[in-house]
């Protein structure tokens, strides 16, 4: 008898011990659901995570969301935002790297709080001692959102409005990034690891100097070395362009030539028009 009832203890341990492991693998919906929403801006990407609520009818700013006090921004765990690179936020600065994010909601400011303890649920064991930065933002009228929405409306090469909107409340923040020269040490590392035949990577980083009026030296180096691998009509005409913004006139129509030679013989053939009438402009030229 004594070792049936063994034997069923030990059953019944086994069958809740697999109910405990199915219970801790089910997955149900939540009334809050798991977003994120990411935004590259220039090289830099930046990576919000984040629970979305609902209005439901509700009152919110005063209401479930109290005004003056710290609110975890979203719901259940404490949003996240992550940046690759340094950037500054409302005009002040804060270095890369992953941030739980928390808001002081006001009627006419909010205090936007990034804070170095990452992971932790909603705002209860925030503590302002561990914050990174604190910025001062200020709230606008907005359309309706019935769920809580951060997103990224406006996006320039070293700048994006970074915006949270709920009910028909948002704030934006103005998110910086130095672009130039996170891209030219992205240039310098992808160059000293490219291939002995990567004719690409030369040029595409060499029409970023050009594009952005940068060292004309080193940018002439780039191309130069992207032809040298394999002369294109891309990498010779951007050559022609640099040599006529340097003011070597002659020198500019000769690779134009070229590079329109080389595009009508390509297969399939390139439209050389636009090289074609950037010569007939500079022989025009006195």
């Amino acid at each position: 008898m004594r070792k049936q009832t063994v034997a069923t203890a030990v059953a019944l341990s086994a069958t809740f011990l697999m109910a405990g492991a199915a219970s801790a693998q089910l997955q149900l919906p939540r009334p809050s659901p798991r977003s994120t929403v990411s935004q590259t801006v220039g090289v830099t990407d930046v990576t919000v995570i984040y629970s979305r609520p609902s209005v439901k009818e509700r009152k919110i700013w005063g209401g479930l969301v109290p005004m003056d006090k710290v609110w975890r921004t979203g719901a259940n765990e404490a949003t996240i935002v992550k940046f690759s690179s340094d950037v500054k936020v409302n005009g002040s600065a804060l270095a890369a790297g992953t941030y739980s994010l928390h808001t002081i909601p006001g009627e006419n400011e909010w205090t936007v709080i990034f804070n170095k303890v990452a992971d932790q649920w909603g705002s209860y064991s925030y503590d302002a001692a561990k914050d990174a930065l604190r910025v001062k933002a200020t709230p606008a009228p907005s359309s309706h959102h019935e769920m809580l929405t951060f997103e990224f409306p406006v996006v320039a090469a070293s700048s994006a409005d970074m915006v949270i909107a709920w009910d028909k409340v948002r704030v934006p923040l103005k998110i910086e990034v130095d672009t130039v020269p996170l891209a030219q040490q992205a240039i310098r590392t992808a160059m000293s690891s490219a291939k002995a035949d990567d004719a690409g990577t030369p040029f595409q980083s060499a029409r970023y100097y050009f594009d952005n009026n940068l060292d004309p030296a080193y940018g002439m180096e780039l191309v130069d070395k992207a032809i040298a691998i394999k002369p294109s009509y891309g990498n010779l005409t951007l050559k022609a362009r640099m040599l006529a913004k340097g003011g070597k006139k002659k020198d500019a129509i000769a690779t134009a030539e070229r590079a329109v030679a080389v595009g009508k013989a390509a297969e399939p053939k390139v439209d050389t028009a636009s090289t074609e009438k950037l010569i007939a402009e500079w022989k025009a030229m006195k």
